[in-house]
């Protein structure tokens, strides 16, 4: 007997919650194993003690490898999920781990901003004057709705409840509805489990007994009929992923091959619609415009490099390095420091070696990655950099004269170049340079002269991410080839990447988009 089962058979009979509650898990489990993520053990008191229960900091210090398990569905009940905390790494290791999780890191960052969750609203704020005539807050200017996995006890929002849902699969939703000339939908946000009122916490056990398995189907592609591509990109950012010359190299070479390209700066997010593809040449992150537009982009049926999925996967070290730990891929020796578990810095040291370099997960350029001599430096380092993160990445310092990047383009290595480290410096950029930063140089070379190891296990590392333009940076020391990261806007500089494949190289990816466009105006996959 499983101890849900085992804890159904003591309860009292009277126990709503507990029961329905423990109905569900016993289902679900047929069909595989379920895990409830809660942020403090207190925050599960009012139900049934079970082993699928997990504290937050339980989940994110397993140790993952071998197989990966599909069957696991995991609810992250975390009493928040902002940036780089808690919640937010619960769901990004979820998903690391091969595990369905709700909600996903897409869901989570889709409703920090109003901007990438009000596209979906639009239409559902047609139906709500009618579905509203009957609430008893009717009369107010407003109020909040509770939704639980897309539930409602008012009946007559209960299709726009499950809309919503299907939007954003989250276990708690707040729903803000205001009135003004009519009804709208004022905001969107996350709700806590231990915040629920003891009749709410009947209306969750309910809708957690009944949460079936979903598949979220990305948004419906509109039809294009012409090819116009939009690159976005910052004219003023000091290390961009495509200089001014390959920027105008595209221009050149799309006019050849039959596609107009526009050159986008952030005050254009608006036009976007006008275009039937976008590029991203500018420094992505989830945090700030680049996520947005690849976001909004999608929304609008469009081909999008970096896609919103690629860049949630690439700009985070932590979910990199579960990956690839549960795929068995080779890497540094790496392991997760939590910042409520400070007892851990000196066994870290001791484990790893000094030197070991620290790195803050979201960090770019060779920006938030810091080099450590002994156990005071790593005190100092790591009490700064968890200032901005509760997770960071301890790792083995290994210097290599360069490091290997290899471009992938649809499962296919495009290019290898040879990125040497600055001089006299460790790293390949050298952010504190007296004056400006210092880069080292770069050998590009066809990819057939790169070494057989460190193409495969790049390939390897890349389609483990999606099918769209990465750059996966690898390490030769000796007979072994280690990943250090994807990336997933690559640079594409003129002089550079371009060395050896020349008007080729841009070819190659204008060429994807093409075929991407012309699968998608005949109904197929990309």
């Amino acid at each position: 007997m499983s101890s849900v089962q085992a804890s159904l058979s003591s309860i009292p009979p009277d126990s709503i919650q507990a029961v329905g509650l423990a109905q569900g898990l016993l289902q679900r489990r047929n069909g595989g194993q379920v895990l409830i993520i809660v942020e403090r053990k207190e925050d599960w008191s009012s139900y049934i003690p079970s082993e699928e229960m997990l504290t937050a900091r339980e989940y994110l210090e397993q140790s993952r490898g071998g197989e990966l398990d599909k069957k696991v569905q995991v609810i992250n009940l975390c009493r928040h999920y902002k940036y780089l905390g808690h919640g937010y790494y619960c769901s990004l290791l979820a998903e690391a781990r091969g595990h369905k999780v709700i909600p996903s890191v897409r869901t989570i960052s889709e409703l920090a901003r109003k901007s990438l969750y009000g596209l979906a609203l639009d239409d559902l704020e047609k139906s709500l004057e009618v579905a509203l005539a009957q609430h008893p807050c009717a009369n107010t200017e407003g109020f909040t709705l509770s939704l639980y996995f897309g539930r409602t006890d008012f009946e007559p929002l209960q299709e726009i409840a499950r809309q919503l849902f299907e939007a954003f699969p989250c276990p708690i939703l707040l729903v803000d509805f205001r009135k003004g000339e009519t009804w709208r939908i004022a905001g969107l946000r996350t709700g806590s489990l231990h915040k629920l009122r003891e009749d709410q916490e009947d209306l969750f056990a309910s809708a957690l007994d009944g949460f079936n398995r979903k598949v979220w189907r990305l948004p419906r592609s509109r039809q294009v009929a012409r090819y116009d591509l939009a690159i976005l990109h910052n004219p003023d950012e000091p290390l961009p992923p495509s200089n001014a010359r390959a920027l105008e190299n595209f221009v050149r070479v799309g006019k050849r091959l039959g596609i107009e390209v526009d050159l986008i700066e952030k005050k254009d997010y608006s036009r976007l619609a006008e275009y039937d593809a976008l590029l991203i040449r500018e420094t992505t992150s989830v945090d700030d415009h680049t996520y947005r537009f690849a976001k909004k982009a999608e929304s609008e049926g469009l081909i999008v490099m970096d896609d919103p999925a690629s860049i949630l996967r690439c700009t985070n070290k932590v979910f990199l390095t579960d990956l690839l730990r549960s795929h068995g891929l080779s890497m540094p020796a790496t392991e997760i420091l939590y910042r409520d578990n400070p007892q851990e810095l000196e066994k870290v040291g001791e484990r790893l070696g000094f030197p070991l370099v620290l790195k803050i997960p979201d960090g770019c350029f060779s920006r938030g990655v810091i080099k450590v001599e002994n156990l005071q430096q790593l005190r100092e380092a790591s009490a700064g950099l968890f200032e901005h993160s509760v997770l960071l990445l301890a790792q083995e310092f290994l210097f290599t004269e360069y490091d290997w990047r290899i471009g992938i383009l649809n499962r296919r290595p495009i290019f290898a170049c040879q990125y040497f480290m600055s001089k006299g410096h460790w790293q390949i950029v050298n952010h504190k340079a007296q004056g400006a930063e210092v880069i080292g140089e770069c050998r590009t070379l066809p990819v057939e002269r790169a070494p057989k190891a460190v193409v495969e296990l790049a390939l390897k590392t890349a389609n483990l991410i999606g099918d769209g333009l990465y750059g996966v940076d690898l390490k030769e020391i000796g007979d072994s080839v280690k990943v250090i990261e994807v990336n997933d806007n690559p640079n594409l500089d003129a002089g550079i990447e371009d060395a050896h494949l020349q008007d080729t190289l841009y070819s190659l990816v204008l060429e994807d988009f093409v075929r991407r466009l012309e699968q998608k105006r005949r109904g197929g996959a990309h």
